[in-house]
C-alpha cells in the first residue's frame, strides 16, 4: 500500500481540512492549520507529501514522523508542527480503517468510555456571560469557559480587575457551585497583571487559569502560583514535548493544553501525555478547531488516563458561518450527553466527513484575528 494522492480544502469559519489517499483506495482525514496562516500551512503540507510522503507506505507513522521533524535542519514552530499534526492526523485514520478499528485501539485501547467536554461563553470581550452560562447548563453542560478579560495595558488600573472579578462572580452566581468555569488569560495579559487577577478571582474558584502570560514568559509562571491556589493550565501555543519540558520541571502548571492540531498531531500528543502523567498534570486538550481535529482529540482522550476535559467548538464565538457537525456525514458521533461526548468507536478518527459538504464550502476558509490598539495606538494582545 502506497500513498497516491491528497488533496485540502480551506472551509469556513477557519480551518484547513487534509484528505490522503491510498493505493488500495483508503481514505485519511487530517486538520492541518493555523488560524490566520492558512496559505502558509497549506505550503509546509505540500512541500511534505509532495517532497517526502507520496509513494510512501502510510503504515509507518513513527518513522514518517520523525523523517518530517528530523528530517530538516530547521524544526519545530508552529507552521511545521501543524503541517506534520494533519498528516499525522490522517495517517492514523487509514491505519485505524486498514485494521477495521479505531485509533484508540492501536494505542493500547480505552482508558475511558466517554470525555467530559465544556462549552464556551462570552466571546473575546467576554459580555453578557451569566445569562449564557445558565443557557449552557440548562442545556446540559457541567463546565463552561470564558476569556477573562478584553484587551489590557501592560498594568492596567483597578477598575479592571473589578470588571473581571465581577464578570466572573456574575457566572458564579448564576450556575451555582457544581459548574466548573475555567477562566482564559488568552496570553493578552502581562506577569503583574496576572498576579493580580489571579488574586482576585480566587474566591470564585475558576477550574483553572489558563495561558496567565505568554508560552515565551512561561519563566514567570512559579511567581504567579504564588498568588493564588486555583490550577494553572496552559500549552495551546506549545508545539512538542521539548517545549512542555521546561512546564512539567517548574512543578507549576497543572493542566496541560496541547493542541492535536498544532502539536504534531496524534504521535506526539500521546507522548506528551505521557510525560505530564508522570509529573501529575492532566491534560486538557486545545480544540476550538472542526471535527477532524475534535475525532483526533477523542481518540488520545480514550487511552490517557490523565485526560481532565476536552474543549469543542461548538456555537463557539468563531463560528459564524459554519459549525462543527455542518462537515459530518453523521453528526450524531459528537451527540453531548450530561456534559460528556461518547469516545467514537468507528475504524479509524471515527467520523465520516462530508467531502460533498466539503467540496461545496471550499476556498472559503480565510480568517484573520483582529488586530486590537491601546488607547496611545500601541498593539494590544490579542
Amino acid at each position: 500500500m502506497q500513498i497516491v494522492d491528497y488533496e485540502l480544502y480551506a472551509v469556513p469559519p477557519r480551518w484547513l481540512f487534509l484528505r490522503i489517499e491510498t493505493s488500495d483506495g483508503l481514505i485519511g482525514w487530517g486538520e492541518p492549520v493555523v488560524e490566520g496562516r492558512t496559505h502558509t500551512v497549506r505550503a509546509a503540507v505540500e512541500e511534505l507529501m509532495q517532497t517526502y510522503l507520496l509513494g510512501k507506505d502510510p503504515m509507518r507513522i513513527e518513522d514518517h514522523w520523525q523523517t518530517m521533524y528530523r528530517g530538516g535542519f530547521y524544526r519545530g514552530g508552529p507552521v511545521l508542527m501543524s503541517a506534520i499534526a494533519g498528516i499525522d492526523q490522517a495517517l492514523w485514520d487509514i491505519k485505524g480503517k486498514h485494521y477495521d478499528a479505531p485509533v484508540y485501539e492501536l494505542l493500547g485501547g480505552r482508558a475511558r468510555d466517554r470525555i467530559r467536554v465544556y462549552q464556551w461563553i462570552g466571546g473575546d470581550r467576554p459580555s453578557g456571560v451569566a445569562d449564557k452560562a445558565r443557557e449552557k447548563v440548562e442545556a446540559g453542560f457541567s463546565a463552561l469557559k470564558m476569556n477573562a478579560t478584553a484587551e489590557l495595558e501592560r498594568v492596567d488600573n483597578p477598575a479592571a480587575v473589578t470588571e473581571a472579578r465581577d464578570r466572573l462572580a456574575a457566572v458564579r452566581e448564576a450556575v451555582g457551585p457544581e459548574v466548573d468555569i475555567g477562566v482564559d488569560f488568552h496570553g493578552r495579559v502581562t506577569k503583574p497583571m496576572a498576579k493580580r487577577l489571579a488574586t482576585a478571582l480566587e474566591e470564585y474558584d475558576p477550574f483553572f487559569l489558563e495561558e496567565p502570560v505568554l508560552p515565551e514568559h512561561n519563566d514567570a509562571l512559579p511567581q504567579i502560583a504564588e498568588h493564588t491556589s486555583t490550577p494553572i493550565a496552559t500549552g495551546e501555543r506549545m508545539y512538542s514535548r521539548w517545549d512542555f519540558k521546561e512546564v512539567f520541571e517548574q512543578g507549576v502548571v497543572d493542566v496541560i493544553q496541547p493542541d492535536l492540531s498544532h502539536a504534531g498531531g496524534i504521535t506526539e500528543v500521546h507522548k506528551i501525555a505521557a510525560m505530564a502523567e508522570a509529573y501529575d498534570v492532566a491534560m486538557a486538550p486545545h480544540c476550538p478547531l472542526g471535527p477532524i481535529a475534535l475525532a483526533a482529540c477523542l481518540q488520545v482522550d480514550a487511552v490517557a488516563p490523565n485526560a481532565l476535559i476536552q474543549e469543542q467548538s461548538l456555537d463557539i464565538h468563531y463560528n459564524e458561518t459554519s459549525d462543527v457537525l455542518d462537515y459530518l456525514a453523521d453528526p450524531s458521533v459528537f451527540e453531548y450527553h450530561e456534559g460528556y461526548v461518547d469516545i467514537p468507536d468507528r475504524p479509524g478518527l471515527g467520523i465520516e466527513p462530508d467531502l460533498e459538504a466539503i467540496e461545496e464550502r471550499a476556498g472559503h476558509g480565510e480568517w484573520h484575528n483582529p488586530v486590537w490598539r491601546h488607547a496611545d495606538g500601541s498593539v494590544a494582545e490579542w
